[in-house]
């Protein structure tokens, strides 16, 4: 019995010392996440339509997350940590790196996005609470952003994620036929000049297949600093190539049209506002909402 009890305590002691050490956080396939676009789905009252886009920028508020505890799965399987840079986003796939700046202070990082949201429709992003607070945005969020996709990183992370490693994979090993050749002499009167060695068949496939290194799932906390540039909060209700639908729609709620792109072929969008504040933007939102225009939302013009 007293063997037992030396051994217990003996068990016991790597226990406490491993709770005391909190390892880093992992990175990869190891976080539990995976390459996530999905299909069409409702939050907030409001439909949203995921797709890759590596090229999307967008202006708009950006609202904090509300629950600061750790743990929790994001959408595409990360796990959630508020100390982390991270943010959810309605649309874009999943993870990608985002550059994100405070427009009302110039305040400028990246972000990883891993999860469905923001619940408020009005918003654009939702930060965790570390990069919210790197950006200075109150937990109260509605503060004036700019966000635009790091093509390279975000690439990198779609290239590397679980289900798209096995594609790649599925490529590089794929059988080759057998190529037979014969070296000639050269001809009379040339010179035989020496050129870089060709790589085997399969090395050249497996570097073309080899994606860039992804980056980590912590990123790290450099805040850039910008120029401020503040804008007026404006609804978008739509946007269209043909005046005449877009006068429709304006007149159904009330709003104005703006022509936007190059004479030949104009874009042509309906808007309201701008509005003095937030809590403003938001009341009008809602009723535009409402009257069935679901595409709606706050930008910053």
């Amino acid at each position: 019995m007293r063997r037992r009890a030396v051994l217990g305590m003996g068990l016991a002691l790597p226990v406490l010392v491993t709770a005391c050490h909190r390892p880093p956080a992992p990175s990869g396939p190891a976080a539990g996440g995976r390459y996530l676009i999905g299909g069409a789905y409702q939050m907030g009252g409001v439909w949203s339509y995921p797709k890759e886009d590596f090229g999307l920028q967008e202006t708009g508020l950006a609202s904090v997350v509300a629950d600061p505890r750790a743990g929790r799965r994001t959408a595409n399987g990360e796990v959630h940590d508020p100390a982390l840079l991270t943010a959810a986003h309605r649309t874009l796939q999943l993870p990608a790196i985002l550059r994100v700046t405070n427009l009302e202070n110039g305040l400028s990082l990246l972000v990883r996005v891993n999860d469905r949201g923001p619940q408020h429709p009005g918003r654009v992003l939702e930060l965790s609470r570390r990069a919210a607070d790197l950006l200075r945005i109150p937990a109260a969020g509605g503060a004036q952003i700019a966000l635009a996709v790091e093509p390279g990183l975000s690439r990198a992370l779609s290239a590397t994620s679980p289900q798209h490693v096995s594609t790649v994979l599925a490529v590089a090993t794929a059988p080759r036929g057998a190529l037979e050749g014969e070296a000639l002499a050269p001809l009379p009167g040339t010179r035989s000049q020496a050129g870089p060695a060709a790589s085997p068949p399969g090395r050249r496939a497996a570097e073309e297949v080899a994606a860039p290194a992804p980056p980590p799932l912590r990123l790290p906390e450099e805040v850039a600093t910008l120029p401020p540039r503040p804008g007026r909060m404006v609804i978008q209700a739509g946007t269209f190539f043909n005046r005449a639908d877009a006068q429709r729609q304006a007149a159904r709620i009330g709003a104005r049209v703006e022509s936007h792109g190059p004479s030949r072929r104009p874009e042509y969008r309906v808007r309201l506002g701008p509005y003095a504040s937030v809590a403003q933007a938001d009341t009008a939102l809602e009723a535009v909402l409402r009257s069935g225009l679901s595409e709606a939302r706050i930008l910053i013009d």
